[in-house]
């Protein structure tokens, strides 16, 4: 796919997609949050350029929604489907369903709603859902016990880009490559030529390390899963509770999970705690050995029978005096159970196994007293801990981070069948939350034709709206009395016009739709416009009535704009340019009469009647009656007070009806 054919794509953000792991399928599914990783691309953004790439895609480059009254009955639908999503992914995603005249885009949507409605929403999904997030690649996190090693500097600055976690150094030779050893724990070597070298140290040749980054480094599969790990636990259930067929064992995804920390170590590992609590607790546990040989001598000496008073015997000792041979002589078999405890003590404490014999070495044979460590044997125990932990801790890290990274591809796919998921009942929950059923739209449908239509935009509970039926196609003024639903009609074909080009469905018992270009829907104008704002409007008309057959033209009292006897003859000559096309066109007014009159061609008349006042109240049949020209409020008022008061002076007003 050539991204900067994509409308609204220069060569700057082509670069960024550029750098997405596969852009194209994230443009063709929509995938706002994987595009929104591309650098320097927002939600918003990546929603826009989805949204002119669906377009692209099926061939619908141009603008659907042509005015801005349409436009924000488009952003009124948006709305009311992101409030029925959990996931700002669905909400982002269904952005990205836009209205388009092309039967592909269409008939892509339509299936997506088939098999929307027939999913259950239950209540278990909607709350795993809560937690789903798309995933995250953390940073690169620096590793410092680990280096790359290349002689060539092509290789050099490939492994710096492919690994910016590690060091990646130059060397000329083994020589090199030994001194390195020295300063690092690992060294991995990117040439085939060291293949066989014999140097002193943990040093690797890896040639194939760009196609096993997971190998060279696995804390970064590690950090990836540990990162997302809320979300993929969430995804799972989603897939549970839903029912789904999940792209992996979600056993094992678990039992995998189970073994990372928050920071990407591995966890659960009995040998791997038992080291490192050693390491952590080695010289609290060298100093309570000593305290416990020591405890003990000092309770032996207070106690023995010697030439001189033990008092005065342990009194010299404390303060200084070499005690090596009466130890030897008097206490051996005591100082021999005193070192015994502190090593038993040592060797309990911290668990150690393989390690106790550099243990035994902390306490020396030579009988002293007090007993103390031996510092270089400790650092030596320190050391061989460390790396024993070390090693293990490596290795976890490379068997987790292996069965880990053979799950990526199935985790993305898991929780990005999850996130649709969530697509996918936003639509079943917005069809059954407003009876909506699919509406037949094609080339042979003549204009629009509604039975039973009832528009969620309205402000009252949607169970409280009143259905309406309304077929209208060619050019046709549509009349009715004040607060009539005139207004309300516009908008509702307005909706049932957009959702059908968006492939959705219409909240109507049927519905039928002839597929167009573009919707220009004008909203009613606020007071007589200025002279220059009266005249930009009419150049909006000279152009709408220049443009293309392929439309739906929708005008809420245009009258306004003007005087009303100029109004009528502005209207009359606009739908007289329009007349000649094939396009529908419903102009809401209340000089309708007028604007007949003064037409020079037939213009359909419709009207929304009133069938009389009740306590002051309009009762009003809301469907559209065909060629029918509807009664003023006044002339009901009028009639009524006809019936009631001085029938003489009202029927004269009447007759002037």
């Amino acid at each position: 796919m050539e991204f900067t054919a994509i409308p609204g794509v220069g060569e700057k953000t082509a670069s960024a997609l550029a750098d997405l792991d596969d852009a194209e399928r994230a443009l063709r599914e929509g995938d706002v949050a994987a595009l929104s990783q591309a650098p320097g691309l927002s939600a918003g953004r990546a929603a826009a350029i989805a949204r002119a790439a669906v377009r692209h895609e099926h061939g619908a480059d141009g603008e659907f929604l042509a005015t801005d009254r349409a436009r924000d009955v488009f952003e009124n639908i948006l709305a009311l489907l992101r409030e029925r999503t959990v996931t700002d992914y669905a909400a982002r995603r269904l952005e990205t369903f836009v209205p388009t005249g092309a039967p592909s885009r269409i008939e892509e949507v339509r299936t997506l709603v088939d098999r929307a409605t027939s999913r259950e929403v239950s209540a278990a999904t909607i709350d795993a859902l809560s937690a789903v997030e798309p995933l995250d690649t953390p940073p690169a996190t620096r590793v410092r016990d680990r280096c790359l090693a290349t002689t060539d500097a092509e290789r050099y600055a490939e492994a710096d880009d492919a690994f910016p976690e590690l060091s990646v150094e130059v060397v000329d030779d083994a020589r090199d490559l030994a001194e390195l050893a020295r300063s690092y724990a690992t060294v991995i070597a990117l040439d085939e030529s060291f293949a066989g070298v014999d140097v002193e140290g943990d040093v690797r040749v890896r040639p194939d390390a760009f196609e096993n980054p997971a190998d060279i480094v696995p804390e970064r599969p590690l950090a990836f899963f540990a990162a997302n790990r809320d979300s993929l636990l969430a995804a799972a259930r989603v897939h549970e509770t839903a029912g789904m067929d999940p792209p992996c064992d979600l056993d094992a995804l678990r039992d995998a999970l189970s073994r990372l920390d928050d920071d990407g170590t591995p966890v659960g590992d009995d040998e791997l705690d038992r080291l490192t609590t050693a390491v952590d607790d080695l010289d609290a546990a060298v100093s309570t050995a000593e305290s416990v040989a020591n405890d003990h001598l000092r309770e032996v000496i207070r106690e023995r029978d010697v030439t001189i008073e033990g008092t005065d015997f342990l009194s010299l000792v404390e303060q200084g005096a070499r005690v090596d041979a009466l130890l030897s002589r008097e206490l051996a078999d005591d100082f021999d159970r005193a070192l015994e405890k502190a090593r038993g003590h040592l060797v309990d404490s911290l668990s150690l196994e393989d390690e106790s014999g550099l243990a035994e070495r902390v306490f020396d044979d030579d009988p002293t007293f007090p007993l103390e460590r031996n510092d270089e044997a400790v650092s030596r125990l320190r050391t061989e801990l460390k790396a024993t932990r070390d090693r293990r801790a490596a290795r976890l890290k490379t068997e987790l981070a292996d069965d880990l990274d053979a799950l990526r591809e199935p985790a993305e796919t898991l929780v990005r069948a999850a996130l649709e998921r969530d697509v996918e009942l936003a639509l079943a929950r917005f069809a059954d939350d407003f009876d909506c059923t699919l509406p037949e739209i094609s080339d042979d449908v003549a204009g629009v034709a509604i039975e039973g239509g009832r528009s969620p935009l309205l402000d009252v509970a949607f169970e409280d709206v009143e259905p309406v039926d309304y077929t209208v196609a060619g050019v046709t003024l549509l009349s009715g009395v004040n607060s009539g639903g005139k207004t309300s009609t516009l908008d509702l074909l307005a909706l049932v016009a957009i959702l059908a080009h968006m492939g959705l469905p219409v909240p109507a018992e049927s519905a039928r739709v002839e597929r167009v270009d573009e919707l220009h829907y004008y909203a009613k104008s606020q007071g007589t416009l200025d002279a220059g704002a009266f005249e930009a409007t009419l150049r909006d008309f000279a152009e709408l009535a220049r443009g293309t057959d392929s439309r739906l033209v929708l005008v809420d009292e245009l009258e306004s704009i003007t005087e009303p006897g100029a109004s009528a003859k502005i209207i009359a000559g606009i739908l007289e340019s329009l007349d000649g096309q094939s396009v529908t066109a419903v102009f809401v007014s209340h000089l309708a009469g007028e604007i007949r009159d003064a037409a020079s061609v037939d213009i359909a008349v419709d009207g929304i009647e009133a069938v009389g006042l009740v306590d002051g109240e309009l009762e009003v049949n809301r469907s559209p009656v065909t060629d029918h020209l509807a009664r003023s409020t006044p002339e009901l008022i009028v009639e009524k007070l006809a019936t009631e008061d001085d029938a003489a002076f009202y029927g004269r007003l009447l007759e002037k009806f």
